[in-house]
């Protein structure tokens, strides 16, 4: 594959979806490099993911092992026929959560364990990213400006331990992470990270002329149905 892979993870309300918007935006323009990129979420970055989201986070009660269940089964679909194309087209592939969150959630939060990684780690054919952030704030109550969905208030209890599980998480690898403070201005955070961004492509060889060269604008399947571009 010769594009690149960069995940958001953090807690509830720490503003990943800003944040992705602000990024794609960059890498899109001529000054960012000109890239093709394609922004998605888990869950709901497919049709498929999109009614998983709705019966898993705006549904009714779920039993954890079959939520950890369900998330897998739209990450497999999700990887295989969204993100890996984006990729081997020399995509930047710009994407709200991904495994961290089932082993902080479904696995911490949700007590499930390693089982969640593992689970994963199959559904995605063991498909890292080539930069995780974790935005990272310290828990706030006030701060969730929209309505909660139902694993935000079963989980919002666990925030302070959530928060410490990402930045466990960071500290395992480093050099695949990059945690920055999002206690600051939005542009203070988005100047961090586009240079954590960038200094990750140009270390993997994807700041290169001939991948820019093949991804001028933004293709029409970087347009999501929810909303961010």
């Amino acid at each position: 594959m010769t594009g690149f892979f960069v995940v958001f993870e953090g807690g509830d309300g720490v503003g990943k979806s800003t944040q992705i918007d602000l990024l794609a935006g960059h890498l899109r323009a001529p000054a960012g490099g000109g890239f093709e990129v394609v922004t998605t979420r888990e869950p709901g970055g497919t049709q498929l993911g999109q009614e998983l989201r709705q019966a898993v986070m705006h549904g009714d009660h779920v039993a954890p092992r079959a939520e950890a269940l369900l998330y897998a089964a739209d990450r497999a679909h999700h990887i295989a026929t969204k993100v890996r194309p984006a990729l081997e087209r020399g995509a930047v592939v710009v994407q709200d959560r991904y495994v961290d969150s089932s082993i902080v959630y479904q696995g911490g939060a949700r007590g499930l364990g390693d089982e969640v990684e593992r689970i994963s780690r199959w559904a995605t054919e063991d498909l890292l990213p080539d930069l995780t952030v974790v935005l990272d704030m310290e828990p706030a109550a006030g701060r969730m400006e929209r309505e909660l969905d139902r694993v935000e208030r079963e989980t919002g209890e666990h925030a302070a331990l959530i928060r410490e599980a990402f930045l466990g998480l960071a500290a395992r690898e480093p050099s695949r992470y990059a945690v920055i403070d999002a206690a600051r201005s939005i542009e203070d955070v988005a100047g961090d990270v586009t240079r954590a961004v960038a200094d990750a492509m140009a270390r993997s060889g994807v700041w290169t002329a001939d991948v820019r060269a093949g991804s001028a604008a933004a293709s029409p399947e970087g347009l999501e149905p929810w909303g961010t571009p």
